[in-house]
């Protein structure tokens, strides 16, 4: 997939914070860098992450900011680790950039509000670690606690957090932003995606896999710095890597939404 070269401006707007009753404290300082000097450009308009579930920013993060995020990263995890979740909480500089104007003035045009990060993963594919995923939908969020909900389950638990699938309604109003760190392309595992399929709610296995007879795939090659901006409910993939190399990417999930019946997201911001 090559570079798109096709981009608009995003506009200043500050930052944003969501009170939750079981979430991280907002920082006090939001990120401080050269990132107002950044050029910031969204690679297509809000129409076409409509049409197909996922736009680009290229050249997103600057490698000032980029050097800050990998200097934090590094401090919970080592090369050979394959992920790790939670990562708002456990990455202060993380938190802190999922909060600044570079990241919301960005989403806030896609998503029509004002958007507070709720979810943060780290996915670094190496030779010591390296996996494929299958086509699929990303359907659950992370809450602090399970509580009964009308549309939200089924339930599950990863890593000691409680995760459930929302109604498809609240998927729609969320953003992922996939920040790489390192240059992806097809042979070290790039992200794939079906353009539209989330146009059409949780999709049965069935369905899935005539979307996957019936459409074309696209790669999401990137070079680093890039951020892929995806609709939770696109259908994406990744093969296992076959370079020598990591591949790092920084899953950042957005939403506009409190939850409802004294639910509360597991990393949402705090003022």
């Amino acid at each position: 997939m090559g570079r798109e070269t096709k981009t608009r401006p995003i506009r200043h707007a500050g930052s944003v914070g969501v009170e939750m009753t079981c979430s991280i404290r907002r920082e006090e300082a939001l990120f401080k860098s050269d990132c107002g000097l950044a050029k910031m450009t969204v690679a297509t308009s809000t129409a076409k992450i409509e049409e197909d579930g996922f736009v680009w920013a290229r050249d997103f993060v600057p490698p000032s900011i980029l050097q800050d995020l990998e200097n934090g990263i590094s401090e919970i995890t080592g090369r050979t680790r394959a992920g790790v979740r939670d990562l708002l909480r456990k990455c202060p500089p993380l938190r802190a950039f999922a909060q600044s104007s570079l990241v919301v003035d960005c989403l806030s045009e896609l998503l029509n509000g004002q958007p507070f990060p709720v979810r943060g993963i780290l996915f670094n594919k190496t030779p010591e670690a390296n996996w494929r995923v299958a086509w699929h939908q990303d359907l659950t969020i992370a809450v602090c606690e399970p509580r009964d909900a009308p549309g939200f389950g089924p339930w599950s638990m990863k890593e000691g957090i409680a995760h459930v699938q929302p109604p498809s309604a609240m998927l729609e109003r969320m953003l992922t932003l996939r920040l790489h760190l390192d240059d992806c392309e097809e042979n070290s595992g790039a992200l794939r995606v079906i353009a539209g399929s989330h146009r059409h709610g949780k999709l049965s296995a069935a369905r899935i896999n005539e979307w996957k007879r019936r459409s074309e795939a696209i790669t999401c090659d990137a070079r680093r710095g890039d951020a892929l901006i995806m609709r939770p409910l696109l259908l994406h993939a990744s093969s296992a890597a076959i370079t020598p190399r990591q591949r790092r990417v920084i899953h950042l999930e957005f939403a506009t939404d409190n939850l409802p019946n004294g639910l509360a997201w597991s990393e949402g911001i705090q003022e």
